[in-house]
């Protein structure tokens, strides 16, 4: 298993978009083989960062995920979403394993 950490910098004047565009990934994530962990926003300390967490059963099976959503309808509309609202700043991306029992 290997899961994706993303941190965003986002416009804190934008939180409710942002979280707009967060719920849409839960369930595409969901729907193409992986497994979202939720996304969490600013609520003490700094109000510009928010993080989510997803895995997939492999590296190769996030990258089959990261080829098909290049073509599928509602990636594509969630990105867009965001072009529009533009309530993300920057983000990075980093891969953990997890270190189980």
């Amino acid at each position: 298993m290997i899961t994706c950490h993303l941190r965003y910098v986002i416009d804190p004047y934008k939180l409710a978009e942002f979280e707009e565009y967060a719920r849409l990934w839960i369930p595409i994530v969901n729907r193409m083989g992986g497994t979202h962990h939720g996304y969490f926003l600013p609520s003490e300390g700094a109000n510009n960062i928010a993080v989510a967490l997803f895995s997939f059963p492999s590296l190769a099976a996030y990258e089959d995920y990261r080829t098909r959503m290049a073509s599928d309808p509602e990636c594509l509309a969630a990105f867009e979403l965001d072009k529009r609202n533009r309530s993300i700043v920057s983000y990075e991306r980093n891969f953990m394993r997890p270190v189980l029992g």
